[in-house]
């Protein structure tokens, strides 16, 4: 597989990578390289033009605490946000994970009842408890229908509850953790290419399907054609599961 390139438009790097999710640029450089796709990197923050958003075969953005959080829900209002939901809404691939996922909900409900509006692509609200109620923390595992043998593992730090709507699916069900709400045993979101998680750790690295299949979806939409990646290595990661599942006790797929 060669002379086929993908950008990849990072949103907010310097805002939202809190939990090590630049981690995720680095398993998508990595199986992308191993089989000769030209992947580019292309930055996006406050500074930046929208414009560059409408290069991306791929879109990533990571999840914050809630002061970066409220200036980049700030930016994706006023400059941004129309951008990304015509990128979304044209079937671009994307990892949108924790914050990032929260803010392209309908909105998001504070403790004390305030309503925050979201961006209004996903079909999904998000609460913060009334009480205090224990944060989501913790080894959070998953089976989803875009791998049905497989488990998706990761870890999960998050206080507000998400609850999906009829135009989105979930990415997974709860086999161990929180996921979405601690309640339905629903984790993240699937809309169009999109998917939305609350998994750090990160994500990608330790479930390489995922990244195979955002990558796969990218050059399927970039050239018009159906795509069928090479097969790689996986021993890495296939051990970096192991051990999550090892220690939930839980049998290896």
């Amino acid at each position: 597989m060669s002379n086929l390139s993908l950008n990849l438009v990072w949103l907010y790097p310097d805002l939202m990578n809190t939990y090590g999710d630049r981690g995720n640029i680095l398993a998508f450089l990595y199986r992308a390289k191993k089989r000769k796709i030209d992947l580019k990197i292309i930055t996006v923050s406050l500074k930046d033009s929208s414009d560059l958003i409408l290069q991306a075969d791929i879109l990533f953005m990571g999840g914050a605490q809630d002061t970066q959080q409220e200036i980049v829900n700030k930016d994706l209002f006023s400059k941004k946000g129309r951008f990304l939901k015509e990128m979304i809404e044209k079937d671009i691939p994307g990892l949108y994970i924790c914050g990032g996922y929260q803010f392209l909900g309908r909105f998001y409900k504070t403790s004390d009842g305030k309503i925050l509006p979201g961006l209004e692509i996903f079909d999904i609200y998000t609460e913060s408890p009334k009480t205090q109620a224990k944060r989501l923390i913790g080894d959070l595992i998953i089976k989803s229908k875009l791998f049905p043998n497989r488990y998706l593992v990761g870890f999960e730090n998050h206080n507000g509850r998400t609850y999906l709507g009829k135009k989105v699916s979930p990415l997974g069900k709860v086999i161990f953790g929180g996921g979405n709400n601690g309640k339905d045993q629903t984790e993240g979101m699937i809309y169009k290419n999109s998917i939305g998680s609350y998994m750090h750790g990160p994500i990608l690295p330790k479930n390489p399907e995922l990244t195979d299949f955002l990558i796969e979806k990218a050059l399927e939409i970039k050239y018009k054609k159906k795509i069928k990646l090479k097969k790689i290595d996986d021993g890495f990661e296939k051990k970096a599961k192991k051990q999550v599942l090892k220690k939930i006790k839980i049998k290896f797929k």
